[in-house]
């Protein structure tokens, strides 16, 4: 099979952690326990949603905190945390707080826009304040100048017996290069090269110039690059689902096919009035994925990804399946694992 991109760079993983309302610790432990194996299997990155009046992570930085104490190593990151729940000023100290206890491995992936069922949840997420919230990029630069250091008050000094800064504290040096934009528009990647960010790609892009998902996403990834500092080196991370199967039981086969069929349809057609396009599920033997993937015009171009587990499945399948990514799929992309 003749390599036609780069070798691959970074190799991480996306998880949901999913959990059981009546046993929540022990989809949050299983989350955890995936972070430590991947660390083991020589994973450059894990990352983490967030699912907010979900039965999924709804803080994605209290996780890391604590995924930050069970490793050593491995970058942890969020894709993403939808910053239309979230005070920036807030959530500044805290992503600096978790890049200090992690040793400066933190790579926060954030968005914006309303939250999801914004309706249903404004008057408990904002009450008197629903109708002048921002939700637009602005947003996001606050946050920026906050991680990057700016004044976020112009009171500092000492008031009594105690000092006061008029930046976020603690400022965590190096986490404002590591901040992400998750973008599906041609728009969103064309703000975040502008404003210095990483681009996190993912299964989800909007039809705008093409319904071709592939070519929808290098448009993103050109323009970002093509309006970013450092132009061709801006990171880009890609994160479509892959199943491989060289490992897999024939029941976990069936399990992994079956959850990809029930997902296919949504893929031929852009969905909704925002037009979104979804990436097939990759299923398969890890040469059959890296077949595949080096047939994509837009995972040629980048070097770094983030390969997202389904949401549905089961501990021991997603130990199955990272364990074929490091060993099996990694390598055939041309991925090395650190020393």
């Amino acid at each position: 099979m003749p390599l036609t991109s780069e070798p691959l760079r970074k190799l991480g993983f996306l998880t949901i952690g999913l959990f059981d309302e009546a046993d929540p610790r022990r989809g949050h432990e299983s989350t955890l326990e995936i972070i430590e194996l991947g660390e083991e299997l020589g994973f450059d990155s894990a990352w983490v949603r967030h699912r907010h009046l979900q039965y999924g992570i709804s803080s994605p930085v209290a996780v890391l905190a604590a995924a930050s104490q069970r490793t050593t190593r491995i970058e942890l990151g969020t894709a993403v945390i939808s910053l239309g729940w979230e005070n920036p000023l807030r959530l500044a100290e805290d992503l600096a707080t978790v890049d200090i206890l992690s040793g400066g491995r933190l790579n926060p992936g954030v968005s914006v826009g309303p939250p999801m069922h914004y309706d249903h949840v404004k008057h408990a997420l904002y009450p008197g304040t629903v109708d002048s919230e921002d939700f637009s990029y602005d947003r996001v630069e606050r946050l920026l100048d906050f991680v990057r250091g700016k004044p976020a008050t112009d009171f500092s000094g000492v008031e009594g017996f105690e000092v006061f800064s008029d930046r976020v504290q603690p400022h965590a040096p190096g986490l404002g290069r590591r901040m992400w934009y998750g973008g599906g528009s041609l728009r969103s990647a064309q703000w975040a090269g502008e404003h210095g960010m990483n681009l996190l790609t993912s299964s989800v892009v909007k039809a705008e110039e093409s319904e071709d998902f592939a070519e929808i996403q290098l448009s993103h990834v050109r323009a970002f690059r093509a309006h970013h500092p450092d132009g061709d080196r801006a990171r880009v991370s890609q994160g479509l689902v892959v199943i491989p199967t060289d490992s897999a039981s024939p029941e976990q086969r069936a399990k992994y096919e079956a959850y990809a069929e029930q997902r296919t349809p949504r893929t031929t057609a852009p969905q909704g009035p925002a037009r979104m396009m979804f990436a097939p599920d990759l299923v398969g033997t890890s040469a059959e994925i890296a077949e595949r993937l080096y047939s994509h015009a837009a995972f040629r171009e980048i070097d770094e990804v983030a390969f997202a587990l389904p949401f549905t499945f089961a501990h021991e399948d997603y130990v199955q399946i990272l364990t074929d990514i490091a060993t099996k799929l990694g390598p055939a992309l041309g991925w090395r694992r650190a020393a």
